[in-house]
């Protein structure tokens, strides 16, 4: 049986349409009346968009009700799914804070309600019937003010029990880099790890970004229109966490046969990929179904899938282990016969000096 480690899931995203429905039916019947039925929101919420930004407004919408009240409903069943239809070990779950308090507070009594946005998101992610290790990645927005994002990359800091690490999100084609630089550097001062959308659309290219980032999130153009940076990805020792579904959903590829340059020349340069679900509620799909998925249309082979499998356990910010855990479950196997053998030896041992 195969595990997983997800380092990339947003938690807006990854509701999946049948639970987010069955909330607006009990709790947002303004919203639910909206649509005739079921079947015509689950077109209008996984139907592909023409544009990253057309596609980024579907997490407004999600972001709206998961509030300090509904957070705790929508992270156990998130969880739940995750254990028992994914079979996953690890996830980094990333969101904004700031898009969780309450929009009718003032700037500053926004930026104080986040502390217990992340002690929420904490404490429901840490659930004993299904034991995934869940940590958060903080984003940082494109369209937030300096000193929001200032704040965020600061309480990841305060909250190492919970927070694994800062990120930057938002259309990509919005973001200020000199703001962003001095973020990146601040974070790193407070030793705080690091990844960041970039070079997911030919609008977030940004090479200047690229040596403040432990992973890069996306980062396809690179592979495809920029393989002469591969050589410095690889010497810094990032990894590019892909998404293939996504590529499909927001128009940035036509075909994901178009990941095949992108696994070839990474691979060939050395660089490590993690295969991620980006929105797993907003594609209706699950991770092994990623992996699946690139087999099916020879993007990859099952030795690059294995690859991918050790580069996201590796890359990990917060996996607790010196192993992943198909060799943990190996060790524990062989300990297991070890222990049969020394029980069949044992036995034999007494047999044949009852015969004496």
């Amino acid at each position: 049986m195969s595990l997983y480690a997800e380092l990339h899931r947003h938690l807006g995203g990854s509701v999946v349409p049948r639970v987010l429905w069955r909330y607006f039916e009990r709790n947002r019947p303004d919203i639910s009346n909206e649509f005739d039925d079921y079947s015509a929101f689950e077109q209008f919420y996984t139907q592909p968009k023409e544009t990253l930004e057309e596609y980024l407004q579907l997490h407004t919408l999600v972001e709206s009700v998961q509030t300090r009240e509904a957070l705790p409903y929508f992270i156990y069943r998130l969880i739940r799914g995750a254990y028992i239809f994914e079979n996953l070990a690890y996830l980094e779950l990333r969101y904004t804070p700031f898009y969780r308090t309450p929009d009718r507070l003032s700037q500053v009594e926004r930026i104080d309600a986040m502390a217990e946005i992340i002690e929420i998101v904490g404490r429901a992610s840490q659930q004993s019937e299904y034991p995934v290790v869940t940590k958060q990645i903080l984003c940082m927005h494109s369209r937030l003010p300096y000193e929001v994002n200032r704040a965020t990359l600061e309480l990841a800091a305060q909250y190492p029990e919970y927070v694994c690490g800062i990120d930057v999100a938002g259309g990509d084609a919005a973001y200020n880099i000199e703001e962003l630089k001095r973020l990146y550097t601040h974070a790193q001062a407070l030793g705080i790890k690091t990844t960041g959308h970039l070079y997911e659309t030919k609008d977030g290219c940004y090479p200047e970004l690229l040596p403040y980032l432990m992973r890069i999130g996306h980062g396809i153009q690179i592979p495809l229109h920029y393989p002469e940076l591969l050589k410095e990805v690889a010497a810094r020792g990032q990894c590019l966490e892909v998404c293939p579904t996504t590529y499909l959903q927001t128009g940035t590829l036509d075909e994901i046969s178009q990941l095949k340059t992108v696994f070839n020349r990474c691979f060939d340069a050395g660089v490590d990929i993690a295969i991620c679900t980006d929105n797993a509620g907003l594609h209706n799909v699950r991770l092994p179904f990623e992996y699946e998925n690139l087999l099916t249309h020879d993007v990859i082979g099952f030795d690059g899938l294995r690859a991918c499998q050790a580069a996201a356990f590796k890359h990990s910010f917060a996996w607790p282990h010196p192993q992943q855990p198909a060799s943990l479950l190996s060790n524990l196997l062989s300990e297991k016969s070890g222990q049969v053998g020394q029980y069949v030896e044992s036995s034999r041992q007494a047999v044949e000096r009852s015969r004496r």
